[in-house]
């Protein structure tokens, strides 16, 4: 009986910021091995990887990593698991016109949940002007065209403000990922 793979890409929130958090590549990388990881690779060091695995849950995969994560380093890292196929979505659907978009500048909220709509109606979009977002499944698509460091709308779109957990990825991490994932 052959047994197959899915490629996955892990997402792990708030990891190597401002010195908090700290999880070595290496060793998140050994971490997702020991769950029973193969092909193991991580991007940047902000808490990226890409792995396969025989389990077809990824749900059960982030639980999993979680626990590693928490019995290895006493840390309570959020993390999320998506199959490189959700990852090649999340990109397709992209309801933005991307002609002339920072990619550095633009951002997909990873949830885990549908997007919490009730949320997101509360936030009025005209008082974030230029800035803007738009929901996708489990991801909210936002672009800043000025800087998401000041941003209110960026504020707002974290687990306290969507009261469902979240982790952001630049536009040009989301894309480099996806290519790794089909590499």
């Amino acid at each position: 009986m052959t047994t197959t793979s899915t490629t996955y890409v892990a997402l792990l929130r708030g990891i190597n910021v401002g010195g908090k958090a700290k999880v070595p590549m290496q060793t998140l990388r050994e971490l997702l091995a020991a769950i029973g990881g193969t092909g193991v690779r991580t991007h940047l060091q902000s808490g990226n990887a890409l792995f396969t695995h025989e389990d077809t849950d990824p749900a059960r995969l982030a639980e999993e990593l979680h626990q590693a994560l928490a019995d290895e380093l006493g840390l309570d890292i959020t993390c999320m698991v998506r199959t490189a196929e959700d990852l090649r979505r999340v990109v397709a659907a992209n309801p933005f016109d991307m002609t002339g978009v920072d990619g550095s500048r633009f951002l997909v909220v990873f949830l885990t949940a549908p997007v919490p709509a009730g949320r997101l109606a509360a936030i009025e979009q005209a008082d974030h002007t230029p800035d803007e977002l738009r929901a996708g499944e489990r991801e909210i698509y936002a672009h800043f065209p000025d800087s998401i460091r000041n941003s209110k709308l960026a504020a707002r779109l974290t687990d306290r403000g969507l009261g469902t957990p979240a982790t952001s990825r630049n536009w040009n991490t989301v894309t480099k990922l996806l290519e790794l994932a089909d590499a």
